[in-house]
């Protein structure tokens, strides 16, 4: 498959001068700029970091205004087969724009965490552990780990993996958090989970604030 460019945004320290990098990937039906505004907390406490936040690849057919990875067959009426192609090629895509943006940094894997949310969690936890090497973290919000059977014999690398989904969310079930946890656990991974008392389909406060805590600890720099 031929990657298709992303559209994105980027914060932070100056180009060139970075130390490591956070790229967000969000959500279905929104666009980049929905987790770029993450950047403006997180910055001063991540003064060597730069924040990138892609557009995902096509137009959402649930949202005209916003954009998805892939189609979601009991959102959008689409196939499973449609779906299953949209995921293997928005992989393509995701890649190739990761590896753009290391080489543009300047930086190797290492310095590298993704923070997604919904879809753009599963995303970043469907191609992360399947990438040559590891990634320094990741960080998922309200999502899930598509093909969990499969991650064990899939992995290619292993990266600390922190999850936070809200005990009130009506778009993803909370159960996805454990049920997520216990395939990285059994596949050797490190991970981590919080769960938001009251918290719908969102990012609170509570879990930016941890998210700041494992990105500082985990990122080079």
């Amino acid at each position: 498959m031929t990657p298709r460019e992303l559209k994105s945004a980027r914060k932070g320290a100056p180009l060139g001068a970075a130390k490591s990098v956070v790229i967000f990937v969000h959500g279905y039906g929104a666009n980049g700029a929905d987790l770029l505004g993450l950047a403006d907390p997180l910055a001063p406490h991540l003064p060597d970091t730069a924040f990138y936040s892609p557009d995902a690849p096509e137009n959402c057919q649930g949202n005209p205004y916003g954009f998805q990875w892939f189609a979601i067959p009991w959102l959008d009426g689409a196939s499973e087969e449609a779906a299953r192609a949209g995921q293997a090629q928005a992989s393509v895509d995701l890649n190739a724009f990761i590896d753009s943006v290391l080489a543009a940094e300047g930086l190797g894997p290492e310095a590298l965490a993704l923070v997604g949310f919904s879809q753009g969690t599963m995303m970043s936890l469907h191609i992360a552990p399947r990438r040559p090497a590891p990634i320094a973290a990741l960080v998922g919000f309200s999502g899930r780990l598509l093909s969990p059977e499969t991650l064990a014999d899939e992995a290619r690398s292993k990266m600390p993996v922190l999850l936070i989904h809200g005990d009130a969310d009506p778009m993803v079930p909370v159960q996805s958090l454990p049920e997520a946890a216990d395939a990285l656990v059994k596949a050797g991974f490190e991970a981590y989970t919080h769960i938001c008392k009251g918290l719908g389909h969102s990012i609170d406060n509570e879990g930016l604030s941890l998210a700041l805590g494992f990105l500082k600890d985990k990122l080079p720099g």
